[in-house]
């Protein structure tokens, strides 16, 4: 997507060809940077402080950690650390795991001298892969937005919800959530998006807001307990959340707040859709409540908030009052019965364990090879 009016990925190989590049989304909105990572332990730094994230771009980061780690030491054991390394930087995010399997799975039998080379090749695809994914999940997805505009008025826009941040910035191109908005306004059809702020690290805020205004979106932000008085008075057409963990059942695991939203939107009848790619579906889980772990992140992410200051400085300040202690749930989990569709590369299904199987029939074998 763009930065500047310039096309920009969200990790990339440096023209070293060996070391990757990605955006320190811990500065945006207020400054735009990148980093480069030359190991294993950068790439893992970059994961676990969120310097990239978001469900999708952490599992192709963590590909490419794998790849680097080959760089460094592609013996079995230099394998093993690696990917117990990257595994435990984030514990909800399914891609994450699903990326660094499909890495062993190309590396663990090769002869050593080999193993440098497949690495780069399968980070890279799995890069490639994810920006098609995406890029597929938008064009499913505008036909969803198509439907409601027909019905408007002309000239008037598609009010679109989106929680936390499921852009091109939480992928390596085109977003999920995102993906199907930005279609619609490359074709012309106008939209409006409300931004929730997405408490407590304002991903909505910093994130969100920052990739729709360079790409020349319409939209609003507002606070986190808005989108239910938008939904009563009809100024939502539909929400689009991304997710980090989608059951076999339809059950989705996204950002805290996600599941208040899908209850607001059933109570006032504004459609629902979960948008992502088929590496954050876990076939071997259940009951999304009772199975996915949900991540709980350090107090001071809600204590504490960053900003510019008035004199252009990014200082931190505490709002809480000294010793108040903090629960920090990073994620929540939506069932599949208040989903309206999941939107992926292969159609918008319906959140049931049939239509997921059917879709992606290859995954479910995989799962029964490994069982």
């Amino acid at each position: 997507m763009k930065i500047g009016g310039k096309h920009i990925r969200s990790v990339w190989l440096e023209p070293d060809g060996w070391a990757v590049g990605i955006i320190d989304q811990t500065l945006l909105p207020h400054r735009f940077a990148t980093l480069r990572l030359e190991s294993l332990d950068d790439a893992a730094h970059a994961i676990r402080s969120m310097q990239t994230r978001g469900a999708p771009l952490i599992g192709a980061v963590a590909a490419f950690g794998m790849a680097l780690a080959t760089h460094e030491d592609a013996s079995d054991e230099g394998l093993e650390r690696a990917y117990t390394t990257l595994l435990a930087t984030r514990p909800t995010a399914i891609n994450l795991k699903w990326a660094l399997d499909e890495m062993m799975a190309v590396v663990r039998n090769r002869p050593r001298e080999d193993r440098v080379v497949a690495a780069y090749a399968r980070a890279q695809a799995i890069a490639d892969e994810d920006a098609e994914m995406s890029k597929a999940i938008g064009r499913h997805g505008l036909k969803l937005i198509e439907a409601i505009h027909v019905g408007k008025k002309l000239g008037e826009p598609v009010n679109i919800l989106t929680h936390c941040n499921a852009g091109w910035l939480a992928t390596v191109d085109h977003g999920t959530a995102t993906a199907p908005i930005y279609a619609a306004h490359d074709r012309g059809i106008p939209v409006h998006v409300w931004v929730d702020e997405t408490r407590p690290r304002n991903q909505g805020a910093a994130l969100t807001a920052f990739e729709l205004g360079q790409h020349g979106v319409p939209h609003t932000l507002i606070p986190d307990n808005t989108g239910g008085h938008l939904m009563q008075h009809q100024m939502v057409d539909l929400a689009i959340v991304g997710a980090d963990r989608v059951t076999a059942q339809g059950d989705a695991c996204n950002k805290i707040g996600t599941y208040l939203k899908a209850l607001a939107a059933r109570d006032n009848g504004v459609p629902f859709y979960v948008a992502m790619p088929s590496s954050t579906i876990d076939f071997t889980v259940r009951d999304g409540v009772a199975e996915i772990p949900i991540e709980q992140r350090g107090p001071e992410e809600v204590s504490h908030m960053s900003g510019l200051t008035s004199d252009g400085r990014i200082e931190t300040i505490s709002v809480v009052p000294e010793g108040t202690p903090v629960a920090n749930y990073g994620f929540d989990v939506t069932p599949a019965r208040l989903v309206t569709g999941l939107i992926t590369e292969r159609g918008v299904l319906t959140p049931t364990r049939a239509a997921i199987a059917a879709a992606f029939p290859e995954r479910v074998d995989a799962k029964r090879k490994v069982s």
